[in-house]
C-alpha cells in the first residue's frame, strides 16, 4: 500500500479486483434478495398501477441488470490506468449500496415516502456513475443504459404504488 491512501493498484491484479467488483455486485443482489424473499406476496396485495409488471419478471429483469453492471463495472476496473477510474468506481459501489437499500426500505420496512425519496437518489447517482463510467469506457456507460431505464420506471412505480397504498406504504 502507498501511504495512508488506498490507490487502486493496492487492491490486487486484474482478475482480483475484477472478481471483487463481480463479488460487490452479488453482495448487493443477495442483500436486497434477503429484504424481497416476501416481496412477491406483498406486492401482490398493492393496488398497482396497470402498467405495473406482474411480480414475476422482476427477477430475470434484476438478474440482466446486475449482469450488466458487473460487466461494466469490470470494464471499468481494466481500464484503471484512465483518469477517473477511482471517482467512477466509487460512485458504483455507492449506487450499489443505495440499490441494496431501496429494497429494504420498501419491502422489509414498507416506508413508501423514504423508498421515493431514496430511488430518486439512487437514479441520480446510476446516471453520475454511467458519466464517470463514459470517460473511462464508453462501453462501460453502454451498459448501464438499460439499468438508467429501470431505474427511472422504478421510480415511477415506486411513486404510483405509494400513492396507491396509504394504508400499507
Amino acid at each position: 500500500m502507498t501511504g495512508t491512501r488506498l490507490t487502486l493498484d493496492d487492491v490486487g491484479g486484474s482478475a482480483t479486483g475484477s472478481l471483487a467488483l463481480v463479488l460487490c455486485t452479488v453482495a448487493a443482489a443477495a442483500l436486497g434478495g434477503v429484504a424481497s424473499a416476501r416481496a412477491g406476496e406483498f406486492y401482490l396485495s398493492l393496488q398497482r398501477p396497470a402498467w405495473a409488471p406482474p411480480a414475476w419478471v422482476f427477477g430475470p429483469v434484476w438478474t440482466a441488470l446486475y449482469i450488466l453492471m458487473a460487466a461494466a463495472a469490470v470494464l471499468v476496473w481494466r481500464a484503471r490506468v484512465r483518469r477517473g477510474t477511482r471517482r467512477a468506481l466509487v460512485l458504483y459501489v455507492a449506487q450499489l449500496a443505495l440499490n441494496a437499500l431501496w429494497t429494504w426500505l420498501f419491502f422489509a420496512w414498507r416506508n413508501g415516502a423514504l423508498a421515493f425519496a431514496e430511488v430518486l437518489v439512487l437514479l441520480a447517482l446510476v446516471v453520475a456513475t454511467a458519466v464517470a463510467f463514459r470517460r473511462v469506457r464508453r462501453t462501460a456507460a453502454l451498459l448501464l443504459l438499460p439499468y438508467i431505464g429501470w431505474v427511472a420506471f422504478a421510480s415511477a412505480l415506486t411513486w404510483a404504488v405509494w400513492r396507491a397504498n396509504p394504508g400499507k406504504l
